[in-house]
């Protein structure tokens, strides 16, 4: 009898991987991806603190009704450029990307790429 690979258990594995080099740190925080089915969420965090800078997603009340009608990939854009602005306003200008184990194409991607047309550098 064939078993089906876990798909999450893999990507966990890989976050693993990936969390044992980035740090972010209080001059570069890492921007941390997470996405469900249907959502995408984002969030800026200083490890040495251990706190979260900022954040957005695509459940909050401004970002919803922009993302009304749009693509899950324009949502992640629209998600990626309204975390940079609010990097921004926090001063924040460079930050580490962590794609949380998912494949950097599609939305993680469009969200990097909407945080790096906000201003965001990585």
């Amino acid at each position: 009898m064939l078993k089906k690979a876990n798909k999450n258990k893999i990507r966990l594995k890989r976050h693993a991987r990936l969390r044992n080099t980035l740090k972010g740190t209080a001059e570069m925080p890492r921007l941390c991806v997470t996405r469900s089915t249907v959502n995408i969420y984002a969030q800026i965090i200083d490890d040495t603190k251990g706190v979260t800078l900022c954040a957005a997603n695509t459940l909050q009340a401004d970002i919803k009704a922009m993302v009304e009608g749009k693509t899950k990939v324009e949502a992640a854009k629209i998600v990626g450029i309204e975390l940079g602005k609010k990097a921004i306003e926090a001063g924040i200008k460079a930050v580490v990307f962590d794609r949380g184990g998912y494949i950097y194409t599609g939305r993680v991607a469009a969200l990097a790429d909407g945080a790096r047309e906000a201003g965001l550098d990585f």
